[in-house]
């Protein structure tokens, strides 16, 4: 397996190393060029193939349907228009406060310090999203506190991206202190794919700086299929947790990768041996180029009863969608449309 090579190497190499050749990826997975359907390659350009090794180490060898496989390979639906499928599905330039800053819900804010991510999924919600225009600088932090300080309501911010494990530990514990002298606020949220796709991410000093925060830190992973959690990644989020780190995970349900509800299940009970909760399974929001991930409503009421069905309460994510405008993400399950 190609995983074990990179047990040892630190996360920054495997960060600098990156597959981002569509042809090179099928060849490590000895699969011919004609797996990439004509199109492809232009949809790579247009939204560029990023996967770091060690995750394609976790993927199938000749198995073109595996489902790590079809989140990250550029595909030629990509490039098919679909009505209602747009490049802003969560209007986020209208939340769009100053560089840097998203504010969409009343007591949580959340801050981009970075566009970059260690792995491109073929379904985000924000492959269209202007990072360079929004990235804050140094000298930007204190109209962010000025910002802050002026929303009394808000609590807690939430690190988003790209994806802010991304960041070195130097920067990341640099804005970490500065949020840190802003009284009002109580926890902090980072969303990451990194710990699943680079397990290494979670190294000494990234747990040293989490657990010795004054915040309350909540870490959401994204992981989608129980085959992204292979026994070092697990043993990696357990030793966040064992630091008494939340540690919650959100997926996103998608055609070809995940609309099982036995999938779903094991995804659940996979988590949980990790220590991970499941927190939410997103219906995917309608990203152009996406399209071809999207399921019925019906279907996607059916997956849901079943897994309903499967675990025990405390294992079941809560189906949700996030609507453009809406104050918080909007509960779907025997919701007629989505």
């Amino acid at each position: 397996m190609i995983n074990y090579l990179y047990q040892e190497q630190n996360w920054q190499s495997q960060l600098s190393d990156l597959i981002t050749d569509p042809l090179e990826l099928l060849e490590q997975l000895r699969l011919s060029p004609e797996q990439l359907l004509s199109g492809a390659i232009l949809a790579s350009e247009q939204f560029k193939l990023r996967v770091p090794r060690a995750f394609v180490g976790k993927m199938v060898t000749g198995d073109p349907l595996d489902p790590l496989l079809l989140q990250v390979l550029p595909h030629h639906l990509e490039l098919e228009e679909h009505p209602g499928f747009v490049t802003d599905p969560l209007a986020e330039e209208n939340a769009n406060q100053q560089p840097g800053v998203l504010h969409k819900y009343k007591s949580r804010f959340l801050l981009t310090l970075t566009g970059a991510c260690a792995v491109h999924c073929r379904y985000c919600f924000r492959r269209h999203f202007p990072y360079q225009e929004n990235l804050p600088k140094n000298e930007d932090w204190l109209n962010i506190k000025a910002y802050l300080e002026s929303q009394s309501d808000i609590n807690e911010v939430i690190l988003s991206g790209g994806d802010p494990l991304t960041l070195s530990n130097r920067k990341l514990a640099l804005w970490i202190e500065r949020l840190e002298s802003i009284p009002q606020l109580k926890f902090l949220r980072i969303h990451s794919r990194v710990p699943v796709v680079i397990p290494n991410r979670v190294d000494e000093a990234l747990i040293s700086i989490l657990k010795n925060s004054r915040l309350r830190i909540i870490l959401v992973i994204h992981s989608n299929h129980a085959s992204e959690l292979d026994d070092f990644t697990c043993s990696r989020l357990k030793e966040l947790t064992q630091q008494h780190i939340t540690v919650l995970n959100q997926a996103v349900l998608l055609k070809g990768v995940n609309n099982s509800a036995q999938v779903l299940t094991d995804l659940s009970y996979r988590l949980f041996d990790a220590g991970v909760m499941p927190y939410y399974l997103h219906v995917l929001d309608k990203v152009k180029g996406a399209h071809h991930f999207d399921l019925m409503p019906d279907s996607i009421d059916l997956i849901y009863k079943d897994v309903l069905a499967n675990l025990p309460g405390y294992l079941v994510p809560k189906l949700v969608r996030e609507i453009a405008g809406e104050k918080n993400k909007t509960p779907l399950f025997g919701v007629s449309t989505y």
